[in-house]
């Protein structure tokens, strides 16, 4: 992720510095966009690891057995029958792809570019079933409002809290 980000930074600001001076580079614009989107995957691929994508953990914190279970398990179902569809739907778009390159880098084919889809897809599947069984024990949640990771209470609120 974080070569990603200096990759794009770079980019960038190559690509400004070039059209400030009235050169601009034919290739900043498409290759900035790639760089964004894989970027964008592989970002969402690695905050599903962490569990950091928007859900409902207060509602699931508070279900106990049972339908804490099926709910988790109905969310993982839809998540993960999405993702499969975004795999498969990726690797028809590389077909379609076939030899077709990126307008702007005739040398660089554009199933390069495109192949984040479902890679993407397939890692995020992956980062779901790997954190699946952490969610089903409860030992993964979101921090509720004015606490830390761990579920204390952000570092000087003890000192607050005895000082009041």
């Amino acid at each position: 992720m974080l070569t990603l980000m200096a990759a794009l930074a770079v980019v960038v600001v190559v690509g400004v510095g070039f059209r400030k001076a009235g050169a601009s580079l034919v290739w900043y614009d498409e290759i900035a966009s790639i760089l964004l989107a894989w970027l964008t995957y592989y970002g969402a691929a690695l905050a599903a690891l962490h569990r950091a994508h928007i859900g409902m953990p207060t509602f699931v914190a508070r279900l106990q057995g049972v339908p804490r279970a099926a709910v988790i398990l109905i969310a993982e179902a839809c998540t993960l029958t999405f993702f499969v569809v975004l795999a498969w739907a990726g690797v028809r778009v590389l077909s379609v792809l076939g030899g077709t390159s990126l307008t702007s880098l005739p040398w660089m084919p554009m199933s390069v570019a495109q192949s984040v889809i479902p890679i993407g897809a397939v890692l995020f599947i992956i980062a779901q079933l790997v954190s699946l069984p952490d969610v089903l024990r409860g030992t993964t949640q979101e921090p509720v409002d004015g606490e830390d990771d761990e579920g204390a209470p952000p570092a000087g609120a003890a000192a607050q809290e005895v000082a009041t």
